[in-house]
Formats: structure tokens, sequence, C-alpha cells
């Protein structure tokens, strides 16, 4: 069973790369840096680039953070670094934009969010948003959350359904608050001069089945981009799990242009979790191809040694360690398929399915490692080197099935 096919949008480009229908569905992520210190910021950023995060987003929640932003922006690209780099903005985005016209200059893009702009003079402050994007000619997201929803809107919503012959669930109402909030500000903003392809709306909720049902809703009523995702994930396991659970559900119907996974790090962890978890969950539906997949056999107690997990390991640890190259050297490289399985059970068979494959020997077997290179049996190897002879193999087999057509062209150019 394939996916439903993408839901027909517009095409936003921020800063180069394209959002929308047409285009492959785009991973980002978002620092946690002071985005006054512009060094940490930069070197955080440039992290999540290496690990495949296609738009990274910033806080901009200071005069000193908007100060630091052309900063960051000149110092990425410095290092070569060229992803774009959004402002996210709360409360006092319209005083920060127009006080420091070099920030809303070098931003790829402008995230509002209607629950948290202005206050009392709320359209006010929001029309002054969409002018300084105007200005910049840059996108903007219009992003609804429900833990900061327009509590006049929600009010609003609220007494009018209380006062209906068959009142709706509070929850139900909520969410279709949330939806109106994003297409009211939107309206607004077409209103004001923003460009239709100039929109990507979002609706973030904490609860796998509250982002179905209102990512469901919001695509029903417009064509805009969506941008996908859990907001508070949570840490480890939990976030993982619910947002791959969420997401996995809207992708397959064919909703989301681009998607974030919001995981809390431990302290110290490594922020590129949640850009690899996003890649994870694209790749895992099909959607997109990042990295070489290693299927490994989970272990029984046919397989008590360790030796086919710690082999696993070191495979993954190879093609994670040589990907920034072969993704450059390699096109295609992305699309292989490895397999370390522990015994003869599964293990012929589901190395025969991968492109090249190893099936180790299970507790009592004969101490010897078939190795299959596309279906079939290229060599069966035993002793100690059985893992380092196997990564030769794999390097040799990238080598010969990715890499002739770069390699000739490069011969072809040193040769005229």
């Amino acid at each position: 069973m394939s996916a439903t096919p993408r839901r027909r949008t517009t095409t936003v480009s921020i800063g180069g790369v394209a959002v929308g229908s047409d285009h492959p569905i785009v991973v980002q992520s978002m620092t946690n840096t002071d985005t006054a210190d512009a060094a940490a910021t930069i070197e955080q950023v440039a992290a999540l680039a290496q690990s495949g995060s296609e738009l990274v987003r910033v806080t901009v929640n200071t005069d000193a953070a908007a100060r630091a932003v052309p900063e960051i922006v000149e110092g990425l690209d410095r290092v070569g670094v060229s992803v774009p780099i959004i402002g996210d903005f709360h409360y006092n985005g319209h005083l920060l934009l127009t006080r420091h016209p070099e920030c809303a200059r070098a931003l790829a893009k402008y995230r509002i969010n209607p629950g948290n702009v202005g206050g009392k003079r709320q359209d006010e402050h929001f029309r002054t948003i969409i002018e300084v994007a105007l200005t910049n000619d840059k996108p903007v997201r219009i992003g609804v959350n429900w833990g900061s929803l327009d509590q006049n809107l929600l009010t609003s919503m609220m007494d009018a359904n209380a006062a209906s012959a068959e009142p709706a669930d509070a929850r139900d109402v909520m969410m279709a608050a949330m939806v109106e909030s994003a297409m009211q500000s939107a309206a607004f903003a077409e209103s004001v001069g923003m460009a239709h392809d100039r929109i990507i709306l979002s609706a973030k909720v904490s609860g796998v089945q509250d982002l179905v049902d209102v990512y469901r809703a919001l695509a029903g009523r417009g064509d805009y981009p969506l941008h996908l995702g859990l907001t508070e994930a949570g840490m480890g396991a939990k976030g993982i799990v619910a947002s791959a659970a969420g997401l996995a559900i809207l992708l397959q119907e064919g909703l989301g242009d681009t998607i974030r996974v919001s995981l809390t790090p431990e302290p110290g962890g490594d922020r590129s979790e949640e850009v690899r978890v996003a890649q994870q969950i694209l790749q895992s539906l099909g959607l997109r191809s990042f990295t070489p997949q290693v299927t490994s056999c989970p272990g029984c107690g046919r397989t008590t040694s360790t030796y086919f997990q710690q082999l696993a390991l070191d495979i993954q640890g190879h093609l994670r360690e040589r990907m920034p190259v072969w993704r450059s050297e390699y096109p295609g490289v992305e699309e292989l398929k490895v397999a370390v399985m522990g015994c003869v059970v599964n293990g012929p068979g589901e190395s025969k399915h991968a492109d090249i494959g190893i099936s180790l020997p299970g507790t009592f077997e004969d101490p010897k490692a078939p190795v299959f290179v596309d279906g079939q049996l290229r060599v069966t190897l035993k002793g100690d080197r059985i893992v380092n002879e196997f990564l030769e193999i794999l390097d040799d087999y990238v080598q010969n099935r990715y890499g002739n057509g770069v390699v000739k062209a490069a011969q072809a150019v040193r040769a005229s």
C-alpha cells in the first residue's frame, strides 16, 4: 500500500528552499542556544545543517538577539553553510523587526504566532510584521499553538457554542478555533498585501490525536503548504514515538510539506537527534531517502552472542561517518540497503533482499558468515576480521555501484 497522493498546495520559496506539494517534504529544526550568542548559534546551526536540516529557526526575542541575526547569517556564510535562517517571533516581533532592519533583511522567513501578537492592538502589530515582510520580500509562517491560542477568538467561539442548541465538545471547539485563527490571520495578511504563495500555516498541539484532527481540518480549508509537528513532543522514546505516530498518519494521507520533530534533548544532548528522527520518519514511509538503511534482527535465543549487535552498530557508525563525503561523491547512495542478520533462520533470505548483506553465525552454528551482494552469494567470511572485511566489501560496493559515473566524469574533465 502506498501513501495517498500529496494534497495540492502552492509553493513557497524560503531562501531558495521550495516548500509545497510539487517538491520533496522539507526537514527543519530549531536552535536552543541564546541567539544573542552568535558564536554558539552559528556552531549549532552548522551542526543541524550538517545533519541534514534544510531550514533552521532561531528565537528572536530581544534586541540583542535581533542584532546578532545578521552576524549569524554572515558567519554561516563564511564557513560555507547556506541553510536559510527563520526568525521565531512572539509578543514583540513588530518592534524588533522595525528597530532592526538588518535582522529583517537577513532572515529567510518570519514565524508569527497570531495568539501572541500585540494584545489589544493585535491587528495593528500583526499588520506591521506583514508590512516588514513585504518590504523585504520575505514569506511568513502563521503558526497557531494551542498553548497560546487567541483568547478573544476562543472565548467568542466557546460562547457561541454554549448558546447553540446542540453544543459541541469543548475540545472540538478549541480545534476549530485553532483552524479559524490560522485562516483568519492568513486572510488578513493577504488583505495587507501578502501574496497567497508566501504563506505557510501550522497548528501545533502536543497530543497525537489532536494533531491528526486539527491538521485534517486545516488541510480542508485551503491550499497553503502545511508545517507539521507536535509541539513539546517530549524527551527520548516518548517524544520520538509520539512524533512518529502523529506525523506518519498525516504524511500517509498526503498532508504536510515541511516537518519538525520537537524533541526535548537531555542536558548537553545532541540537538541534531531531532533532524535524524524527522529524516527517518520520511525514509521509513518511503517519501524521501537520506542515508543508507541497515536492516538488523533483534536477536533471540539463537543469537546469544552480541557479535551481530556490535557489527550492526559498527556499520551504522561507518555509514554515518562516511555519508558527508559519500553524499557528494556517490549520488544515490542514500538509497543503499544493508542487512546485518544474526543467524541462519532469516539471515540469508533477508541478506538477499538487501543490496548487500551479511548473515552471521548464530549460537552453535558453523563459525562462518556468508555475504550477499545484489542477491547473490559473493563470499563467505571466517576468522577474526569479519567486521573489517565486510566494511571493505561495503566500501568497494558503494564505489563500484554509485561512483562510476562520477569517477568517469571527473576523469573526462581532467583529460580535457
